[in-house]
């Protein structure tokens, strides 16, 4: 009997934010300094497992630990150790917008250089722990490629090169599995990704197939990855093992900007999107993440909770849901992590930690996590049941 079993005891996981590019003024954003989750991470730890959340994403980005070739890892060791602490299984981010200064992302070494950090990275952590590796090599190439190589919001400020720069990501990704598989046989990926819908608004005289096309964009990378496009790339299906879906309130839009609400008739429901994927790669797949910000923080999890739900029902093998930012950052974060940067202040389950490391939750959201967990954990389990008992009709001929 083929065994299934879920990616993480629990249902929910909780998203800390790692960005660490640098913006237009020359500065580099630290995120996990500037929530202060890199000096409280045992305590942030914590407070996952005491609301029964087992695993989270966290990161380790590039150019924190690499400077002028030299790798250094004292910084995070702390945060493996408070995960094997407290029985967290943590999703590893590598690269989150960021990379270190000597190093040029368009360049033929880029790649290679990437993939060399991620199996340094490999071996340390196999000295760390003995815990589950998952590992997120490059976070959101998408986003990336079109911020940072078509419409210079977002490093490396370029323009017109958002294909050239995604397909180095692609090559930076299939580096980066392969050094750590060579270290770590059994490593997990998480390949995470926006989802979007882009509908016709009938004021910008674009044709249904140029608006079709632009929502076909965001499987590009993918794509990329399991060798269906640009194969010379060197993609395999072996390369894409967990999908991850980043979804939040500003994921469907006209094709002239406009954000579509919930309650237009348009909206594409989340279920159907996690549908569309889950059916054109058949992996297994989490929502990498998701949140939303102020008084809707309560109602937009209730939302994609129920979403996921239906999802489950229809088969979609989606095993996670990523509360992302799990603590608040932004502009009451001070420091290189302002708000018009990396987000507002009030999106997290936790806000911002006071003198004494003490973080205060969202009550509304955290009650509606708690409701939502078992419901979301009962239907994840038949979906899980539903697919032993197809292997094993199929193994006795019955199917």
């Amino acid at each position: 009997m083929l065994a299934e079993a879920p990616l993480f005891e629990g249902v929910f996981l909780g998203g800390f934010e790692c960005a660490c590019h640098r913006l237009a003024d020359g500065r580099r954003l630290d995120v996990l300094a500037a929530t202060r989750h890199d000096e409280l991470v045992a305590e942030d730890y914590g407070r996952l497992r005491k609301i029964g959340m087992t695993a989270c994403r966290d990161g380790l980005p590039w150019p924190l630990v690499e400077r002028a070739g030299r790798f250094d890892f004292t910084r995070f060791a702390p945060m493996v150790r408070a995960a094997r602490r407290h029985g967290i299984d943590v999703i590893w981010d590598l690269m989150r917008f960021g990379w270190p200064d000597d190093v040029d992302p368009f360049s033929a070494a880029f790649p290679a250089r990437f993939g060399r950090y991620a199996s340094t990275f490999a071996r340390w952590l196999s000295m760390e722990t003995d815990r589950p590796v998952i590992v997120a090599p490059v976070s959101e190439m998408s986003s990336l490629a079109r911020a940072g190589g078509d419409v210079r919001r977002l490093n490396p400020f370029a323009a017109a090169r958002g294909v050239e720069l995604k397909a180095q990501l692609v090559r930076a990704t299939i580096e980066a599995i392969e050094g750590v598989r060579l270290v770590i046989p059994g490593a997990r990926f998480v390949q995470p990704e926006p989802v979007i819908h882009i509908v016709d608004s009938k004021a910008h005289g674009r044709t249904s197939e140029h608006v079709e096309s632009e929502n076909l964009l965001q499987y590009q990378a993918w794509e990329m990855l399991v060798g269906r496009v640009w194969p010379s790339l060197g993609g395999h299906p072996r390369y894409l093992d967990i999908v991850g879906v980043d979804f939040d309130a500003g994921s469907q839009l006209t094709d002239g900007g406009a954000t579509i609400e919930r309650d237009d008739v348009r909206y594409r429901p989340f279920a159907k999107m996690l549908l569309d994927v889950w059916r054109r790669y058949d992996r297994p797949m989490i929502v990498s993440k998701t949140g939303s910000a102020g008084a809707e923080r309560g109602p937009w999890l209730r939302y994609v909770s129920g979403q996921c739900i239906a999802a489950l029902r229809r088969g979609c093998e989606l095993h996670g849901v990523t509360l992302y930012p799990i603590v608040d950052h932004g502009e009451a974060s001070g420091g290189e992590a302002r708000a018009s940067v990396v987000g507002r202040s009030d999106e997290g389950l936790w806000g911002h930690a006071d003198e004494a490391g003490h973080r205060e939750p969202d009550g509304d959201l955290l009650s509606v996590l708690i409701r939502e967990t078992p419901r979301l954990e009962a239907s994840r389990a038949t979906m899980l049941r539903g697919r032993i008992e197809s292997s094993d009709a199929e193994t006795t001929g019955e199917g």
